[in-house]
């Protein structure tokens, strides 16, 4: 059975850091393709920070650049988000997903529609920052 958990969550101020973990039970040709999803009530779900085959490919949203940092332990299987100098606009339930694609660079691409490439996803986790 496959099974995406997540946790790391929580409350945090301004300028603060989480790192969010995501434990994964799916074979390694399922989560071929990894990543942190965020959604916010009244907006669509938007990709964080992706990554392929083992980290070599990630893509970032801009808001995100240069704070956050996905990664993941095959070893553990666990995908990670470090988040640093957290903004409120940060602020949303954050998803891990898990899926495969026939090239690697569907797995980063932020025009391709989630559900297409991840077929897995987490229970969530909230992620709430305070100004």
């Amino acid at each position: 059975q496959v099974q995406l958990v997540e946790s790391g969550g929580g409350s945090v101020q301004a300028g603060g850091s989480l790192t969010l973990s995501c434990v994964a039970s799916v074979d390694r040709y399922s989560s071929a393709c990894m990543g942190w999803f965020r959604q916010v009530p009244g907006k669509e779900r938007e990709g964080v920070a992706t990554i392929a085959s083992g980290g070599s490919v990630a893509f970032y949203v801009d808001s995100v650049k240069g704070r956050f940092t996905i990664s993941q332990d095959n070893a553990k299987n666990t995908l990670y988000l470090r988040m640093n100098s957290l903004k409120p606009e940060d602020t949303g339930m954050y998803y891990c997903a898990a899926g495969s694609a026939p090239f690697v660079s569907w797995c980063v691409d932020p025009h391709r529609i989630p559900d297409d490439v991840y077929k897995y996803w987490g229970q969530g986790t909230q992620v709430t920052v305070s100004s």
